[in-house]
């Protein structure tokens, strides 16, 4: 362990220490020598008493930096595990960092290049466009064709930090999953994982450009979305260069409406974008804040989308996929013993759950929203209650399920505040119902059987061969079994003659016995001994051997 990661060490104790966080840990669940460890560190004390503990938690994370902000925005979202408070608290931290030295902007992104700037660009700009905890953005012109770009470059020694931050957190996880034991609810070191594998998929630019190629492919000519075009052979795992586009940012509502925005229209895309990512396409946009989202300026009457920051999207496989939309489409028929029977067979609850307790808790979740008028109705909200069910039935929520409750949450949020009248239900319904009638209907079959008809079709020459090989194989098979069976009859024919023999000598044996004590004549008993003895012999004699059939 190095000097430096003993000094960052001690700096994260310390604040969380004068956060006092470590007091929010259970005191009857806290060892001996958790207490003497804290007794000895005794100039580090509790200088925020006054303050709740999820204020405190959150105010501790700002202080400690970037990765730990990031980790409690990723937190703010598992309302599985964390209550309304601490959750509303952490859901209040904000990725503010002040730019970096250009000097050593232009350095890491030559660097990257092998080569100096002004070969490959014009007008670079020293002033970055934007400024996050991982990256930097500057703007300038490709020099080949003249149009604008700007190039987002990794700050310095940032994997290093996040790297030492990731150890460190997975070492506290770890302590604390000791300290509360392998049934707790938090499962600490389960979400530190989590956080580690979507937070250093941002640190490697080259993936997020094959992210954005992706995503743009999916969506060419959507009149929906418009993904910028990426410089794949300017993209390195700290550079990544890419089309500028002009829009208008979602949250700025009044400009929007100053340049007579179709906002009905634009709330109702983003929910229909939202489940055409996932359902149609699989690969979803799961970091939607309204920093990445802008709107075009062309075309105000028939508006579309920008998308940027593709370094975090999700996955869902078929069958998460499958139970999703048949639970979204319970959830719209109020079909609520539906409900807690897909969530056993999707193996999110245990099969031992009390379905019946489940539907109840459901239905009292979800039956009020029904009782509302349409543009009160949040579906996210209706999930954050399904989480917090969640934590009564020992839910165990997937990372994937996180990652799409999230973006559901950015997009219904960002379609009330477009548009707050946005009937979320009405707009997805169909859609779904589309997407079942496709995946379970005569037509899904139908396309299976096509999907797969060239990969039949190169095995349809080798069918014969196949079955004649099988026939052979099933013969030869009978033909040893009936081997197999011929050698267990006649060892069992054996046996029962051997035992046979072998009680028979028995008994003349005790008869002769028992005529040697009474005061007859000796030689009855002399032969039924006699006899008993040869038969013993013979039945021992003819004893089958033991083999393995």
């Amino acid at each position: 362990m190095s000097f430096a990661s003993i000094k960052r060490g001690y700096q994260v104790i310390s604040i969380a220490l004068h956060y006092g966080l470590d007091e929010l840990l259970p005191k009857k669940l806290t060892p001996w020598y958790f207490k003497l460890w804290r007794r000895s560190l005794f100039w580090l004390r509790n200088k925020h008493k006054s303050k709740a503990g999820g204020e405190r938690l959150k105010l501790a994370m700002q202080e400690l930096g970037p990765v730990y902000i990031k980790f409690g925005q990723m937190l703010s979202t598992r309302r599985d595990l964390l209550s309304d408070e601490w959750a509303h608290e952490l859901a209040m931290l904000q990725d503010r960092v002040p730019p970096f030295d250009s000097k050593l902007a232009r350095e890491a992104i030559e660097a990257e290049l092998k080569a100096p700037i002004e070969t490959l660009f014009d007008d670079f700009d020293d002033t970055p466009l934007a400024s996050a905890s991982i990256s930097q953005v500057h703007t300038a012109t490709l020099k080949s064709n003249g149009k604008p770009v700007v190039l987002k470059v990794l700050r310095p020694n940032v994997e290093q930090n996040i790297l030492a931050d990731l150890q460190l957190m997975s070492q506290s996880a770890n302590l604390l999953e000791t300290i509360l034991g392998p049934d707790n609810r938090l499962r600490p070191a389960e979400v530190v994982e989590d956080y580690r594998t979507t937070i250093l998929g941002e640190l490697n630019l080259k993936l997020e450009a094959l992210n954005t190629v992706k995503l743009r492919n999916n969506f060419i000519d959507s009149n929906a979305l418009y993904i910028p075009y990426v410089y794949e052979e300017l993209c390195y795992p700290r550079l990544m260069v890419m089309e500028r586009i002009e829009g208008i940012p979602v949250s700025d509502v009044a400009a929007l409406k100053a340049q007579g925005t179709n906002l009905k229209l634009l709330a109702e895309r983003g929910v229909e974008l939202f489940f055409t990512q996932v359902f149609r396409d699989n690969f979803f946009h799961a970091d939607m804040h309204p920093g990445n989202i802008f709107i075009s300026r062309e075309h105000p009457e028939d508006p579309f989308y920008i998308g940027l920051d593709c370094g975090i999207m999700g996955t869902l496989n078929d069958t998460d996929k499958r139970y999703l939309a048949e639970n979204f489409l319970a959830f719209f028929n109020r079909d609520y013993r539906r409900i807690a029977q897909l969530y056993v067979e999707s193996g999110w609850v245990s099969a031992d759950t009390d379905i019946q307790a489940f539907e109840q808790a459901v239905k009292v979740v979800c039956e009020p929203m029904f009782n509302k008028p349409l543009d009160e109705i949040s579906f996210g909200h209706v999930l954050l209650e399904l989480f917090r069910t969640a934590r009564r039935f020992h839910i165990v929520v997937q990372p994937q399920l996180v990652l799409l409750e999230k973006t559901l949450l950015y997009i219904e949020g960002l379609g009330r505040q477009l548009y707050p009248q946005l009937d979320l239900w009405q707009t997805a319904k169909p859609f779904l119902e589309q997407w079942m009638a496709e995946q379970v209907g005569p037509k899904a079959m139908f396309k299976k059987v096509q999907t797969q008809l060239p990969f039949w079709s190169d095995k349809l020459p080798e069918f014969p061969e196949l079955i004649y090989d099988n026939l052979k194989l099933g013969r030869n098979l009978l033909g040893a079994q009936q081997q197999m069976l011929d050698k267990y009859l006649k060892h069992q024919q054996k046996a029962h003659k051997s035992n046979y023999l072998l009680i028979t000598s028995a008994i003349l044996l005790i008869c002769g016995t028992i005529s040697l004590s009474q005061d007859a004549t000796l030689w009855p008993s002399y032969v039924s001994m006699g006899a008993g003895a040869i038969l013993w012999f013979i039945g021992w004699r003819s004893r089958p051997k033991i083999k393995k059939f």
